[in-house]
C-alpha cells in the first residue's frame, strides 16, 4: 500500500489521499476540489481511480466528486447519515462556504463496521459522528484516515449544521479505546499517531 498526500485543496485547505494498490488501482480518501489536479496526480503515477471514500459530506471534502465520477466512472462511498449532503446546498455547507455544489445522488451508503475492499486492501468503517452525523474514520492496515473527527492536537468543530459536541466526545472515547497505534491522516493539517493524540490531544488525554 502506497499513500500519497495531495496538496491541500478547496478554499479552506482540505487534505485528500491517494491509496495505491499492487494492481495500480487507486482509492481516494475525500475529494475536496479540482478534479483535474487529482486526475493529473493519478495519471502521473499510472493509476486507475476505482473508489472514493468520503469521511463526511461537507462540500470542502466532496467538491470534486461529481467531476471525478464523470471522468473515471469510480464508485463513491459515504455514511448513510451524510448521503444527503452530496445533493443539499444547505447541509453540505455549500451555501455557507459559497462553494457551488454539483449534486451527486448515486453514492453507496456505509454503516459502522462495513468493509470496503479494493484488490488486496481492506478499509474498515468506524462511525465517529460529532463533526457531522455521518462522520467516519477508515482503517486500512496500520493507517487511520480520520477526516474531521481527529486532527493533530485538535478535533473537528461541532457548531455547524448537525454537529454535536457530546456526540463527538463519545466518538473520541471510541477511538481512545482502540488498542493499536495507527498512523492518523486527517482532513486538515499534518499526520499524527493515535498514541500521540491519546497522550497529548487536550480533547482526548483527560478522558
Amino acid at each position: 500500500m502506497k499513500i500519497t498526500k495531495l496538496k491541500p485543496l478547496s478554499d479552506i485547505g482540505t487534505n485528500s489521499y491517494i491509496v495505491e494498490t499492487d494492481k495500480k488501482n487507486a482509492v481516494l480518501i475525500d475529494a475536496p476540489a479540482d478534479a483535474e489536479y487529482i486526475i493529473s496526480q493519478l495519471n502521473e503515477n499510472g493509476l486507475n481511480l476505482k473508489k472514493i471514500l468520503l469521511t463526511h459530506g461537507h462540500i470542502d471534502h466532496t467538491g470534486a466528486v461529481y467531476d471525478l465520477v464523470e471522468k473515471t466512472g469510480c464508485q463513491v462511498y459515504i455514511h448513510s447519515a451524510d448521503n444527503i449532503k452530496l445533493y443539499d446546498d444547505e447541509i453540505s455547507l455549500s451555501d455557507y462556504l459559497n462553494i457551488p455544489l454539483k449534486p451527486y445522488r448515486d453514492a453507496d451508503v456505509l454503516s459502522d463496521g462495513d468493509i470496503i475492499i479494493q484488490d488486496e486492501l481492506k478499509f474498515e468503517v468506524i462511525s465517529t459522528p460529532g463533526h457531522t452525523s455521518g462522520s467516519v474514520c477508515y482503517v486500512c492496515g496500520d493507517v487511520m484516515f480520520s477526516g474531521d473527527t481527529l486532527f493533530y492536537r485538535s478535533v473537528g468543530r461541532t457548531d455547524m449544521i448537525d454537529g454535536d459536541s457530546e456526540t463527538l466526545i463519545k466518538s473520541l472515547i471510541k477511538l481512545k479505546e482502540i488498542n493499536y497505534d495507527y498512523t492518523v491522516y486527517s482532513g486538515h493539517g499534518e499526520p499524527t499517531s493515535l498514541a500521540d493524540e491519546k497522550a497529548f490531544n487536550p480533547y482526548m488525554r483527560t478522558m
